[in-house]
């Protein structure tokens, strides 16, 4: 048997996670492992326990009937309403923003888990619904359903999530062949209105839009990040200073730098062969998603797939570009890499529901 399902296994998708991860903790270590003057590795101990526990949780996935998802697709959604609900009510407040629900030592981030929760509930929805979405009026009820938990999260604030929700839902409406023009005037409508929502964002989101097109402006505030990505990473050159030999985050000039912009901790230390060698990983890592999605027989399995791939994707793009300067800073994490147990978990249970359903499309081959 143990044959059998190791043959089956997506040992690509597997391994290139892994080395994602260990990356991950080499890097995390060298951001963090100077704290106040004593060397400690904390957060190594901690994203590193995590991952062997969440891996022994994806390989429980992995022999998974992801189709019996769809049957708790209903209370799962009113879950994660209740979830994002709590957090307004009694969840804790870090950097200007309430994202965080304190459970004795441990601190969850709900809107990290609600992102998978709604790839599965959205993908339920959708799957009765393929090939029939060519009017404003079939989109409505998915919006309505998308638009909700989108809202809450907004309400924290975090931006960041809930474009990773955008994501999410154009993927799965993609390849659930809605009519082309439909997603063609939806992205105009959201350009006509962008001033509008620009008056509800909050000072600080602002400026990040600001910065972004011109760091200087206010280079020792919300041009700061940008600012000192773009050192780290151009300072690394072709082959890195060196682990644990960067000035830029060893120096602490480089904000966050085990979370939102770990990938300048990359370019820093590891140069430029060191990015191209994460993001070949992370190239497998969604291509191998999207061949699972492509030879996905079942609606429901395909929907899945292709939005686990879409939060990935963007969430990569996004980060990568928030580094390099050629994106906002919105507070999107690296998969698999930021520190974050309530992401890291997250990523890893969607990997699990993916290795479960390339398995059982080989199970129905042989």
């Amino acid at each position: 048997m143990f044959k059998r399902e190791w043959k089956n296994l997506d040992k690509v998708m597997l391994f290139s996670t892994i080395l994602i991860v260990c990356c991950s903790l080499c890097i995390i270590g060298s951001a963090t492992h100077i704290n106040k003057g004593v060397i400690n590795y904390d957060f190594v101990a901690k994203q590193g326990g995590a991952f062997v526990l969440n891996l022994l949780i994806v390989l429980f996935f992995s022999r998974f009937d992801y189709t019996r998802l769809k049957l708790f697709a209903k209370p799962l959604y009113v879950l994660n309403l209740l979830i994002l609900l709590a957090v307004m009510f009694v969840g804790t407040s870090a950097l200007g923003a309430q994202r965080w629900i304190q459970v004795g030592p441990i601190t969850i981030q709900p809107s990290e888990f609600s992102k998978l929760i709604m790839i599965i509930c959205t993908a339920a929805l959708l799957s009765n619904k393929v090939d029939k979405l060519n009017s404003f009026k079939s989109l409505l009820p998915i919006g309505l359903f998308v638009g909700i938990p989108f809202l809450l999260v907004l309400k924290q604030p975090d931006l960041g999530t809930s474009l990773v929700f955008l994501a999410i839902t154009f993927g799965m409406l993609f390849v659930s062949n809605v009519k082309m023009s439909l997603l063609r005037n939806i992205f105009a409508a959201g350009v006509v209105l962008a001033p509008i929502g620009w008056h509800f964002m909050k000072d600080y989101q602002k400026s990040r839009i600001l910065v972004f097109l011109d760091p200087n402006a206010d280079p020792f505030g919300a041009g700061y990040h940008i600012i000192q990505s773009k050192i780290a990473i151009g300072s690394g050159e072709l082959f890195g200073k060196g682990l644990f030999q960067g000035t830029q985050s060893q120096l602490n000039f480089l904000p966050e730098n085990h979370t939102d912009f770990i990938f300048s901790v990359i370019g820093e230390e590891l140069g430029f062969m060191g990015c191209i060698v994460i993001l070949f990983l992370y190239f497998l890592l969604v291509y191998r998603g999207l061949v699972t999605a492509k030879e996905c027989k079942d609606p429901f399995g395909m929907l899945l797939a292709t939005g686990i791939v879409s939060m990935w994707a963007f969430q990569i793009l996004v980060n990568v570009g928030m580094t390099c300067g050629i994106m906002p800073v919105t507070g999107i994490p690296l998969p698999f890499m930021s520190y974050g147990v309530s992401a890291l978990t997250t990523n890893m249970l969607a990997m699990g529901l993916l290795m479960s359903i390339y398995m059982r499309q080989q199970t129905m081959i042989f």
